[in-house]
């Protein structure tokens, strides 16, 4: 497996290789190090540099910043839509998210005061690889660049209150995404079913599987791509599994999914 991961040491913004095991946990082995590369993968392709730094001792940013748009799904687990009272969808229900909306591991999720329920969103995310439109189901993973974990953060009132999405999901901060890219996934992988899990101050608040996605990652592609042309970098997420709920300042959350590693990230007031 290949976890391309963006990072700092306290200069410029570098993307690198992470090595090393994950744990159960989404952690990685204490001997993990980050292997520099020679520029944007997406772009240049994965040419490595004769640079490591112990993977303690950097940073970690957002693994990829949307040239475009971040392409959300909404309740594409039926378990989700019938939490919040929504009929399963016929066909994928889609929203967009501002790339500036985009933070990395670590990074504070920032509590707007036009709010009072914000809550957490734990998702999958697909990278896309290449521009591309109109991309056939079967065509779907020639154009996919790898998976990484998002927190769709929901300003759910504001949701409620204005019949759709884009101020309750839009707020700076509203999109964490990490810790890095894994590229050697296919989609069947999800489709059999892998472990999404949201923890708030440690305690499980979502635990689902992307075998119960309605709409599977071939047939999210196809549908966005039929409506927008995808760009290198875009993001599209899968949906949430049951288990939303709101979030605090001064919270935790951390999302975990297994061969992924873990998302984690603090609320603060804005």
């Amino acid at each position: 497996m290949v976890r391309i991961a963006r990072f700092t040491t306290g200069e410029d913004p570098q993307y690198g290789v992470v090595t090393g095991e994950i744990d159960q946990f989404g952690q990685p082995s204490e001997d993990s190090v980050v292997v520099a590369l020679a520029g944007d993968p997406l772009y240049v392709g994965v040419k490595l540099l004769d640079q490591e730094h112990r993977l303690e001792d950097v940073r970690l940013l957002a693994p990829v910043l949307p040239r475009s748009k971040v392409v959300g799904i909404g309740r594409n687990y039926a378990a989700h839509a019938a939490e919040l009272g929504n009929e399963v969808p016929t066909e994928p229900i889609m929203f967009l998210k501002p790339n500036t909306s985009v933070v990395g591991p670590g990074d504070p999720i920032f509590y707007p005061p036009q709010s009072s329920e914000v809550h957490y969103e734990g998702e999958l995310a697909v990278v896309i690889g290449r521009i591309c439109r109109d991309v056939p189901v079967e065509k779907a993973t020639d154009v996919i660049h790898g998976y990484t974990i998002a927190n769709d953060v929901t300003a759910r009132d504001l949701q409620r209150r204005d019949g759709h999405f884009t101020r309750a999901k839009g707020f700076d901060s509203f999109c964490p995404l990490g810790p890095w890219i894994e590229t050697d996934l296919d989609p069947q992988t999800f489709k059999d079913g892998v472990r999404v899990q949201t923890h708030l101050n440690g305690e499980t608040v979502q635990d689902g599987s992307t075998a119960d996605m309605v709409f599977d990652i071939p047939a999210l592609i196809a549908h966005v791509s039929s409506i927008m042309t995808l760009l290198p970098g875009d993001v599209i997420l899968t949906g949430t599994p049951e288990g939303v709920g709101p979030m605090s300042v001064g919270d935790e959350v951390e999302i975990s999914i297994a061969g992924l590693g873990s998302l984690t990230n603090t609320v603060k007031a804005r």
